[in-house]
């Protein structure tokens, strides 16, 4: 990662050197500011063009920033819906005489069991632990399933492969071959998993997001674009469980 420096202010960024003849600028919520230049321009030339651009960074970052204020924070309570693998379930909430919370998924509807005596705030809290937990365990199953199923056919085996808190990245490939996932993908569809599986996969090949890096992408995933593109309008809805984790 860099940084542009403006005034008291550094904005970090990532640089991904491609086939290109311009320099492209994109700003998300989700990946920050990603910068995107020909292999043939140096970091001098680099920092001028992107001074003459931090305005218009800066105001992208800033309209972003009120997107965020916009995220609906689950509360945990009978009838709010629950995403898992694309699909979304109703959440049942009952009072018992338990010690502690549970949670389970059941005839398509997430159920849950609390103690009696648990307000709301108490319930809130315990609940988002649990479901991010659930979400850890069962999502990594799903996540060993299609990455074995994506890494025979590029002919590629990561060290290790892991659902991890990550706060701008729905995955990262490591130069030691360990990939890192992003948990909150295990609430989006499989299909729009698959792409960020394959997308590190195949930095174990191509580690530079250039033009040889998204045609393997694409020979894998012909409508990779289309994947990716869900991540972008629908990605911050996905922090709408442990948001303030994140």
């Amino acid at each position: 990662m860099a940084f542009i420096n403006y005034g008291n202010t550094n904005i970090d960024y990532f640089k991904y050197k491609q086939e290109r003849k311009d320099i492209k600028i994109s700003v998300d919520l989700i990946n920050g500011v990603e910068i995107y230049v020909p292999s043939s321009i140096n970091d001098d030339e680099l920092q001028k063009v992107l001074k003459k651009k931090v305005p218009w960074i800066i105001q992208k970052l800033n309209d972003l920033e009120e997107v965020k204020i916009q995220v609906q924070i689950k509360e945990f309570v009978s009838g709010e819906k629950l995403a898992y693998l694309g699909r979304n379930y109703r959440l049942k909430v009952n009072r018992e005489p338990v010690n502690k919370a549970s949670i389970n998924l059941y005839r398509g509807k997430f159920t849950v069991t609390v103690p009696q005596n648990w307000n709301q705030d108490k319930i809130q809290l315990e609940l988002e632990n649990n479901l991010i937990q659930w979400y850890r365990e069962h999502g990594y199953k799903k996540l060993l399933e299609r990455t074995e199923y994506y890494q025979n056919i590029l002919g590629v085996k990561p060290t290790s492969i892991s659902l991890r808190t990550q706060h701008k990245r729905w995955g990262t490939c490591t130069p030691n071959g360990d990939i890192y996932i992003n948990w909150r993908i295990v609430m989006a569809p499989v299909r729009v998993m698959d792409y960020v599986i394959v997308h590190e996969l195949a930095h174990l090949i191509v580690p530079e997001h250039n033009q040889k890096f998204w045609s393997l992408v694409r020979s894998v995933l012909p409508d990779y674009e289309e994947r990716k593109e869900w991540l972008r309008i629908h990605g911050m809805e996905l922090h709408s469980i442990g948001y303030k984790k994140a």
